[in-house]
C-alpha cells in the first residue's frame, strides 16, 4: 500500500503539469503606449551650430526606469508600476527618440540623430525621473534629465546641465496620464533646445 502512494502522486503531478495552462489563469496582455507626437517650435540657430551634427546617446537610467514599465508613486515613498500597461519600448529609448525628434524640429544643428551615426558633438544623459506621482490627484508626471555635451573623440565635457519638467494629468485614466508624460517630455526638450542654443562659445571651440 505504501508503495502505491508515490506512484499515485507522480501520476497526479504529471497530469497537473500537462494541463497547467487550463488550470492556471492566464494573465491578460499589457496595453502598450507610446508618447504623443511632439511638435516643438524652431529655435534660433547660431551660424556655427547649424553646421554641426549632434549625436544623442541613449540615456543612462536606474533599474526601475531602464525598462518599459510605467512607474507610479501612489503615496508618499511607495513605488509601484501601472498594472496592465507598458511603454512600447524602454523609457530611455522613448526619451532618446523624443530628444532626437524635438531637436531636429528646433533646426539648431545640421543634423540630429543617434550616436551610432556620424556626429560632431555628443549629448550624454541620465534619466533621473520619469514617473507619475499622486502627490496630486489626478497625478502629476515628472521628468528629469541630467545632460552633458561632450566631444565625440575623447568625450571631453564641454557643458553640463540638468532639466526637469512636470505636467498634471486631467484624470487618473492611464491614456490621459500618458498625455501628461508627453507634455512634460516636450517641455523638457524645449528647455534643452534653449540651453543648447546658448552654447555658441562651447560649440565654436
Amino acid at each position: 500500500m505504501s508503495l502505491r502512494i508515490p506512484a499515485i502522486l507522480l501520476i497526479s503531478a504529471t497530469l497537473l503539469f500537462s494541463t497547467g495552462c487550463s488550470i492556471l489563469p492566464e494573465s491578460e496582455p499589457a496595453t502598450l503606449y507610446r508618447l504623443p507626437t511632439c511638435d516643438l517650435p524652431s529655435a534660433a540657430a547660431s551660424s556655427n551650430s547649424a553646421n554641426q551634427r549632434l549625436g544623442i546617446a541613449e540615456p543612462e537610467a536606474g533599474h526601475l526606469l531602464s525598462s518599459n514599465r510605467m512607474v507610479v508613486y501612489p503615496e508618499r515613498n511607495v513605488v509601484n508600476v501601472y498594472a496592465g500597461a507598458r511603454w512600447h519600448e524602454d523609457a530611455p529609448d522613448l526619451i532618446k527618440a523624443r530628444l532626437i525628434t524635438g531637436l531636429q524640429q528646433s533646426q539648431l544643428f545640421a543634423g540630429v540623430g543617434s550616436d551610432r551615426l556620424p556626429h560632431d558633438l555628443l549629448l550624454l544623459s541620465e534619466l533621473r525621473h520619469f514617473e507619475s506621482d499622486y502627490v496630486t490627484n489626478p497625478p502629476t508626471v515628472k521628468v528629469q534629465l541630467d545632460v552633458q555635451l561632450v566631444s565625440p573623440e575623447n568625450r571631453t565635457p564641454l557643458a553640463a546641465n540638468n532639466f526637469s519638467a512636470s505636467a498634471q494629468a486631467s484624470s487618473v485614466d492611464i491614456a490621459v496620464v500618458v498625455d501628461a508624460f508627453g507634455s512634460a517630455s516636450d517641455e523638457l526638450t524645449e528647455q534643452l533646445a534653449a540651453w543648447l542654443a546658448q552654447q555658441i562659445d562651447v560649440i565654436e571651440r
